[in-house]
């Protein structure tokens, strides 16, 4: 009963990239995705073709100078189209929680939060009026980046896991889905096996644990953390749907089919 309740008192806001992601996958489903031409050959002057470059030569480049973003705005640093590509060291891990954790769409994500909590007397111990908010505005940012140090950085250091999403980009609808929100649970390791993802199952309790520290004491206890790291490892498996689709929506409706 005490995890019920917990549901019930959980922020609203946390669940804000749900029906995002989920209209993605509705898009995705309704609009399969078509590849890019393949640019023209041209002759060169002496009358001899001349192939032209690789289209596989050009992607790394183009997916590092347009950070990946679902909709176009929300950071999606955690993703990768390289199934097989080389692990990250311990500096590529901490890039990932800086760029997700700093991005300044989160700032705005977190005044929106804080905004709709203080709107729900959300946390009440915090109250109301410009102190109230911009105590909620602080805790909103501190579970940002608990989360995003945890699940990102320290846990996939210390345990040799991988926290990027390795989109999969091919297959049927159905499995591409069945893929992406088992991401959540199951992830590539350092070594390049494939285990449980201790890192964001463990990194959703251990960040939610954390927020004990700082909310209001009615807002503290094992039920509210259970219940928050489940709303946290939801928002990630909605956010791994975003981020397998999104490519294929952004080429199809939008024409921009770029790192597919």
């Amino acid at each position: 009963m005490e995890v019920a309740a917990g549901f019930a008192k959980a922020s609203r806001g946390q669940l804000a990239i749900l029906p995002a992601a989920l209209a993605a996958v509705m898009l995705a489903a309704s609009a399969p995705a078509q590849q890019p031409p393949s640019p023209p050959t041209q002759p060169s002057p002496e009358g001899t073709a001349t192939a032209a470059p690789p289209a596989a030569a050009t992607a790394p480049e183009a997916s590092a100078q347009r950070p990946p973003r679902i909709l176009g705005i929300i950071p999606a640093f955690e993703q990768t189209n390289r199934q097989h590509g080389p692990a990250l060291t311990a500096g590529g891990k901490f890039r990932i929680f800086a760029r997700q954790t700093f991005d300044p769409f989160q700032w705005i994500s977190a005044g929106a939060q804080a905004g709709l909590s203080q709107g729900e007397n959300h946390l009440a111990g915090y109250g109301q009026g410009a102190a109230g908010y911009g105590k909620r505005y602080g805790a909103a940012m501190a579970d940002l980046t608990d989360h995003e140090f945890t699940s990102n950085f320290l846990l996939p250091v210390m345990l040799k896991e991988d926290p990027r999403y390795f989109r999969l980009g091919r297959g049927t609808i159905p499995h591409r889905i069945v893929y992406s929100l088992e991401q959540e649970f199951w992830c590539k390791t350092d070594a390049g096996t494939r285990q449980f993802n201790f890192s964001k199952v463990l990194g959703a309790v251990a960040s939610k644990a954390l927020s004990n520290s700082y909310y209001p004491p009615a807002d503290r206890g094992a039920g509210l953390t259970l219940s928050r790291s489940g709303l946290s490892i939801a928002s990630g498996m909605a956010a791994a749907l975003g981020t397998e689709f999104w490519p294929d929506i952004d080429c199809k409706v939008f024409h921009q089919c770029r790192g597919m």
